[in-house]
């Protein structure tokens, strides 16, 4: 049934758990190695998403696809969680997490453009000024506001930030095609990603991780990885109007800047508030084109 109580309830506490994970990436990155991170945290957002999919009555369903859907599942699970995270955890070891988190929300200006190829859709005018406008905050963001030098603050964590936006769009439009329960499917994929993680973990880290660390690891995969698909899977399911639950998260980029801020210490560069606002208003020219 329709609740859109409910649905702002449940969206407003994935906005919150969103807004929290760039300080949580950060903080655990001071503690551990990127591979280490994606490790623990992917382990635990497969057991948050098992416990919610048993508590819906639905563990059967993993073991009731085809030989096309667990093949899906692997190159899924290599796109999310495997590359995309261990791209975008490796962009914040290299970036301050006020540079990583604005660019990450770009991803859904690189989907306006994939989905040219892969969906044979137009770009229309509107959707070019929205890339053009958010693009621009990316620049100025990159450049801590030197725009005309061009100098980037970290050129390679700016591409690694830019690359994983391109992955997580190429993962969404791929899910396009995929008539698998959702959670089900997220559990599967990151049953799948989790062997790959294993062997890089044991080629570059090894397993042993300080308490804080793990902590923060789990952390990331409860809420991150997990909670916040969930919350938001159901917001928009009891949404009466989706444009206002979508419209949430537009509130999530500033209040991250001052948990950025207060729990990670950093000094907030005037020109990386002017970047994330031109990329979100990037992303509400997208809202209003589709309105």
């Amino acid at each position: 049934m329709k609740n859109q109580r409910k649905a702002m309830l449940y969206g407003l506490a994935t906005v919150l758990m969103w807004s929290t994970v760039a300080s949580a990436f950060k903080l655990s990155l001071g503690r551990l190695h990127v591979a280490q991170l994606l490790l623990y945290s992917s382990a635990a957002s497969a057991c948050v998403l098992a416990v919610v999919l048993a508590r819906r009555g639905g563990l059967g369903l993993l073991f009731g696809y085809g030989r096309r859907q667990y093949l899906l599942s692997l190159l899924y699970g290599m796109l999310n969680p495997f590359l995309y995270y261990l791209l975008l955890f490796r962009a914040y070891d290299l970036l301050p997490a006020q540079e990583a988190q604005p660019i990450n929300y770009t991803w859904a200006i690189t989907l306006t453009l994939l989905s040219v190829p892969f969906l044979k859709q137009k770009l229309r005018l509107w959707d070019a000024a929205a890339v053009a406008v958010g693009y621009a905050g990316v620049v100025i963001i990159a450049t801590r506001g030197d725009v005309a030098g061009l100098r980037f603050s970290n050129a390679e964590g700016v591409g690694l930030a830019l690359l994983s936006t391109l992955v997580w769009a190429v993962y969404w439009i791929l899910n396009t095609r995929d008539d698998r329960d959702p959670i089900a499917g997220l559990l599967l994929n990151f049953l799948f990603g989790l062997p790959p993680i294993i062997v890089v973990c044991a080629l570059t880290s090894g397993f042993a991780v300080p308490l804080a660390g793990l902590l923060g690891a789990v952390y990331v995969g409860v809420f991150e990885m997990g909670l916040a698909f969930v919350c938001w899977l159901t917001a928009m399911r009891l949404a009466e109007n989706t444009a206002r639950i979508a419209n949430l998260i537009f509130l999530s980029p500033f209040l991250s800047l001052v948990l950025i801020h207060v729990l990670v210490g950093e000094e907030i560069y005037p020109s990386t508030y002017v970047g994330l606002t031109l990329i979100m208003a990037g992303l509400g020219l997208q809202q209003l084109r589709r309105a």
